[in-house]
């Protein structure tokens, strides 16, 4: 039996070292990165027992992809193998200031996106607490979208919570796509976590003062956004992330959680980039951990602050940091070495 079950791709992740260009470099450092590992990953590291369902080839790099999940203690007995299909691959070139990282997708025809084989939902969510995926998953095609709608259905009835993170990707779906797949499910939907663009192109909520470029960090912007989101759907709590990116190495995090009509923020955190690639799913899984252990709204929404901001001086996807470190940092924001 496991506290939460995740579903969704994984793939493996390239990238060049040393700031290096893609075109330029002559080695690949190769990982694993993909945002429902990702977050049953940060939440096995925090000692709660995570699964994940996805479906992988039967080949070396889908074993790959498997065992770095399993290294960190995920259950990932319920992954599926198939022979048909691809890994799907993504390329992270890092860049400094003025020039941005960037993501390059090699993804068509991954295995899930084909799912020739299927997870037995009503076997998987039985006894466990809480569902979780994102809008990543039901945009990869027809048949994962269905999968999706099938699992949350089975969730509901199971009396599991259902947490979504709406991770809008246009490069995907557009946004009439990801609202009229998402309207099929969302009422079904416990916890709702997103940022503006998200919100504007997943369920067509925006305030009227908001930008197109989704660049405005403003704290009461923001709770009457999350406060018209829960109104419009009815979720039991909205959490946000919020970032102000300074430069491409130096950013300001917070995080925001609205629950039964009431906003809390975060303190802000100063944070010098690592990696920013997995902060938004150790959010989520911040969130959701002090969720599952009966945190109160603010020191929810500290802990996750705090768990994802550490995620930043983390390399690769997944945030190998402990308890101890987040409940440190939360107690005392230092960093005077530790001898």
């Amino acid at each position: 039996m496991t506290s939460i079950v995740t579903f969704g791709e994984a793939m493996i992740r390239l990238t060049p070292p040393s700031f290096q260009r893609l075109e330029q470099t002559n080695s690949l450092c190769m990982t694993v990165g993909g945002s429902e590992l990702n977050v049953a990953t940060d939440l096995a590291r925090l000692d709660i027992e995570s699964a994940w369902v996805s479906v992988l080839p039967e080949h070396p790099l889908g074993r790959y992809i498997r065992n770095k999940g399993r290294e960190q203690g995920v259950d990932t007995r319920q992954v599926l193998f198939t022979k048909g299909g691809r890994t799907g691959l993504y390329f992270v070139e890092y860049g400094s200031s003025p020039r941005a990282s960037k993501v390059y997708y090699d993804r068509a025809d991954s295995a899930i996106s084909r799912m020739d084989v299927k997870p037995d939902w009503e076997t998987i969510l039985t006894g466990s607490q809480w569902f979780h995926t994102s809008g990543i998953t039901p945009a990869l095609s027809n048949t994962c979208a269905e999968e999706v709608k099938r699992a949350v259905e089975t969730a509901k009835q199971h009396g599991l919570t259902v947490s979504y993170d709406l991770n809008y990707r246009g490069k995907l779906w557009s946004s009439e796509q990801a609202q009229r797949v998402t309207q099929q499910y969302v009422e079904k939907i416990d916890v709702c976590i997103g940022n503006e663009e998200d919100f504007q192109k997943v369920l067509g909520v925006s305030l009227k003062e908001g930008k197109d470029d989704f660049e405005r960090i403003d704290t009461d912007y923001y709770l009457k956004l999350a406060e018209k989101v829960q109104q419009e759907y009815g979720f039991q709590s909205v959490g946000i992330s919020l970032r102000d990116s300074k430069s491409v190495l130096r950013n300001n995090w917070r995080g925001l959680l609205f629950t039964n009509g009431k906003g809390y923020v975060s303190r802000e955190y100063e944070l010098e980039l690592v990696d920013r690639v997995g902060g938004g799913d150790s959010f989520s899984a911040g969130l959701l951990y002090a969720m599952l252990t009966n945190k109160a709204p603010q020191d929810a929404v500290e802990f996750a602050a705090a768990f994802s901001a550490l995620k930043h001086t983390i390399w690769g996807d997944m945030n190998l940091v402990t308890l101890e470190e987040v409940e440190n940092l939360l107690k005392s924001g230092g960093t005077r070495i530790e001898r």
